[in-house]
This record gives structure tokens, sequence and C-alpha cells, in this order.
């Protein structure tokens, strides 16, 4: 099992903006939402990026796992891909008449999981266990995941043909919802005069990371200090977003235990060794969104998960910004 590398804060802070700075040669203008993606592998979650196609959430998955020095791979997801072809089997072996397990792509550190709503959601739920449990059950047999292990799947929006919406308990094991959206005219620009540049298509990022330095990272991360009184503004969030009355479902209790150490994550990628309401709310729409269910009825009248989140923002009332005596700087 691989050991972490202890870090200070100050050190795990500098190896995020290391991180950021390496991934950002590769993905052009998207500074926030990258600290977002590295906020949701910071706290030892996975991030689903759901964007229209050709928005850089492929390379943006691959330029990560090159930063944080993680073994790789993609599963491009499609209609006739089976639990199987994600988990692994057990292969019977002629030469010594026995059978043998022959891992899948989620024996890895970083698994892409390309485009997962392209396939049904049986496939979809082979995931379920790997992203919660960190293990894999075949054939009567738990076998555990590399440690670290985290998803970043891409999807395209549901309304386009050939796609299947997430089950919400798909939904629920990913820590954060992330969309890109379309770059500006100038940082358009910018990818095209880099690829001039460069006269090749494929882009390589530096490694900065490495599975035990994440590992240290992520340590770092639980030593951050969250004060009472935002720990009970996340808490008020979550629960207004059940009473919401646009809302069938809220969130779960465990989208306030991602909303709280997503808060840690991004306050030491910060570099502070504590969380002020602010990180509560940047983090609130990523977080809560894909956790939100609107009523049926009322889907003509184009209610979602982020418009109950923005209402219930604007009615819980937000503590104040002030440490806790102790929790440093």
């Amino acid at each position: 099992m691989t050991q972490p590398t202890p870090m200070t804060p100050d050190e795990a802070t500098d190896a995020a903006r290391a991180v950021l700075d390496a991934v950002e040669t590769a993905v052009v203008g998207k500074r926030e939402s990258l600290e977002l993606v590295l906020t949701g592998i910071f706290a030892g979650g996975h991030v689903l990026l759901e964007d229209l196609p050709g928005l850089g959430k492929t390379l943006a998955a691959r330029s990560f796992a090159q930063a944080l020095g993680l073994p790789f791979t993609r599963a491009q997801f499609t209609p006739d891909l089976l639990p199987a072809d994600l988990t692994g089997a057990e292969v019977f072996d002629q030469r010594t008449g026995d059978f043998e397990f022959r891992p899948g792509p989620v024996f890895t550190g970083l698994l892409l999981a390309d485009e997962i709503n392209r396939t049904p959601p049986k496939t979809q739920s082979a995931l379920l266990e790997a992203m919660q449990e960190r293990q894999v059950s075949v054939e009567g047999t738990t076998r555990p995941l590399p440690r670290p292990f985290h998803v970043l799947a891409t999807a395209n929006p549901v309304e386009h043909e050939g796609t299947y919406p997430l089950p919400e308990a798909q939904l629920d094991r990913f820590l954060l919802r992330l969309t890109f959206g379309y770059p500006t005219a100038a940082q358009e620009w910018e990818v095209v005069s880099r690829r001039l540049d460069r006269r090749r298509e494929e882009q390589t990022v530096r490694e900065v990371l490495d599975a035990p330095g994440l590992l240290g990272v992520q340590q770092a991360v639980e030593a951050v200090h969250v004060e009472d009184s935002i720990g009970h503004y996340a808490v008020e969030i979550v629960a207004a977003t059940r009473e919401h009355q646009h809302a069938l479902v809220g969130a779960s209790p465990r989208g306030t235990l991602a909303l709280i150490t997503c808060a840690r994550a991004l306050a030491l990628i910060r570099g502070r060794s504590y969380v002020v309401p602010e990180d509560v709310k940047t983090l609130a729409h990523p977080a809560l969104d894909h956790r939100v269910t609107v009523k049926p009825e009322l889907w003509l009248q184009n209610a979602t998960g982020a418009g109950v989140v923005e209402s219930v923002l604007g009615q819980v009332e937000v503590p104040a910004a002030a440490p806790a005596v102790g929790a440093g700087a």
C-alpha cells in the first residue's frame, strides 16, 4: 500500500499551485475551474466534468493525471460497454487449467471515464462500488483498488442524442460537478497559437507530485480547521434545499460532508489553514446542484437544482468570517 509523504500546510499549498501552473500549460484560461477540479481530488473524491463537446474536459483530466504523477487509464464509455470491461473478469487460462483475474481499467490511480453518459445505467453503476468503497467485487471476490484512486468523468449534456441520464445514486458519488464553458476570444486564440507553435497535436504536462505526495496533501487537508459557525452554515444550506418549494428531493448529509470536505481542500489551495464562509459559498453550486431534484411539474418552467441552491444561498444568513483563535493563517 502506498505510504503518504507528510506535508506541512505551506508545502501542500505550494504543491497545489505548482500543479495548477503545470495543468494550465495545456488547458488555457480555466484557472478557477481547474482549481475546483483539484479541490475535489485533494478532498479525496471524484469529479464530473459536464459540458459541451470540444471544451477541454478530456485534456484537463489527462493533464491532471500527468501533473499528479498518477497511473492513468482511460475508459471510453459506449453503448456496448459491459461492467466487466471496467472492473475486470476471471479468465480461464488453458495452460494452467485455472481461472486468472485480469484487472480492468479501474485498477489505476486516476481513471478517465470518458463520456460516461453514453453508456447504459447498468454499466454506469459498475463504478458505484469502486467510487465509494475503493474496491470491486468480481465473481464473489472483493479486491481493493490502489491508493490513491480518483475518477474524473466527462459527460455531454443529456439533451444531446445517444446519451443516458446518470442515475441519482451515481451522481451522488461525485464530490463535485463542474462545467468549463466557452473560452473568450483571447483565450481561444491562445489555444490556436499554442497549437501552431507546438507543431503537433499531443501535449504533455510536467509531473509535480506523485502518489505518496498526493496522499500527503490529502492528509494536510484533514488538518484544516472548520469553525463551528461555518459548519452550521453548511448544514443550514443543505437542510434548506430539502425544504425549498421547488425541490422534490434535497441534498443528503453526503452533500453536507462534500461541502465541508471540499471547503477544507479549497482553503488549503488558497493558502489558509482554516475555512471561511466564502469557501462554502464558492463550492455550494459544484457540490450541491447535482444532488437536488426539482419537482417534475416545474421542468417546463426551467426550474433546476442550481436555481434551488442559488435561492437558498440568498436565504441562509452568512456567519462572521473570523477564524477561531489558534486556527492559524
